[in-house]
């Protein structure tokens, strides 16, 4: 077995329906006490997040997506060239750059988008998106055990 360290964060606002897939995601993997695996969840990524990031050897970004896919989509993660964000808006690639250029490490990421139908204030899943939570929890969940570092 490895000691790959997995990080895992969800994000996402659980207060605006669907949006809160993410944070679904990284709730139902903590809660299963994985050894080696780190699962945070939170309403957006942050500066502080690049820190998590660099301690980790894979990354795991979990959003809910409004177009794409169903049940969900995987796609590799590369930094972006220069860091830009805001303080309401901080993609997972800006997130990389910046562990690269604070910590010097930039583990493979991926971002796991699940996708969602309703995201008006309402703190309950559609049906449907609670089918595409369980086919993308169920699809990390694998990967995560298997310890793999590329997308399935």
């Amino acid at each position: 077995m490895s000691d790959r360290r997995i990080l895992i964060l969800g994000y996402g606002n659980p207060g605006r329906g669907d949006d809160g897939l993410g944070p679904a995601v990284a709730m139902a993997v903590d809660q299963l006490g994985l050894p080696h695996v780190t699962a945070h969840d939170n309403y957006q990524l942050t500066i502080e997040d690049a820190l998590d990031v660099a301690e980790h050897d894979i990354v795991w970004f979990v959003d809910a997506t409004k177009t794409g896919p169903s049940p969900y989509a995987v796609s590799a993660l590369a930094p972006v060239g220069e860091v830009e964000f805001t303080s309401h808006i901080m993609r997972p690639q800006t997130v990389l750059a910046i562990a690269q250029q604070c910590y010097g490490k930039t583990p493979p990421a991926f971002l796991l988008g699940i996708r969602g139908y309703d995201f008006e204030f309402v703190e309950q899943l559609t049906p449907a998106a609670t089918d595409n939570l369980g086919a993308a929890r169920a699809m990390l969940l694998e990967s995560v055990r298997a310890r793999e570092a590329r997308a399935p």
